[in-house]
């Protein structure tokens, strides 16, 4: 049984930091190559889709991780697991106070109420996103060292 929570847990983390990297280096200058206003459109879209699903996966797999550390706690690697769930807290308290304020503004803006300063509060946005990517990197590479 543990076996099955400890390849579950890494494949659920493993897929939120793909989404993320991805969102980071791949979406994030797609949108922002875009003419126009599409590509503002498409930062509030991906705000209002992604804000939807990404509290239940950082929060799942904060759960799945810590339920790992708890049944595995005399098994070897468990320390590694202790500290990935602390890096996924760390992920979530980052999430909550640094980009979900900006993602709740963002995912409302159009071309015609967003803010002047719109394009530099994307980018804060875009360097706390590359913070927090680094933190679920690190947190995921130990969940996979625990493994071995």
């Amino acid at each position: 049984m543990l076996d099955t929570l400890e390849v579950v847990t890494t494949v659920v983390v493993g897929l939120m930091v793909g989404v993320e990297f991805s969102v980071a280096f791949i979406m994030n200058r797609i949108l922002d190559a875009l003419p126009e206003d599409s590509g503002q459109l498409g930062h509030a879209y991906g705000g209002r889709m992604l804000g939807a699903l990404m509290p239940f996966w950082y929060i799942g797999s904060l759960v799945l991780s810590a339920i790992w550390a708890v049944a595995g706690w005399h098994h070897h690697g468990a320390g590694l697991v202790v500290t990935a769930a602390g890096l996924l807290i760390v992920s979530v308290v980052m999430s909550m106070l640094l980009l979900v304020p900006i993602n709740n503004r963002n995912k409302t803006w159009t071309p015609d109420n967003r803010p002047a300063d719109w394009k530099q509060q994307l980018h804060r946005w875009g360097r706390y996103h590359y913070l927090r990517v680094a933190v679920i990197i690190a947190a995921f590479t130990l969940l996979v060292a625990a493994l071995t």
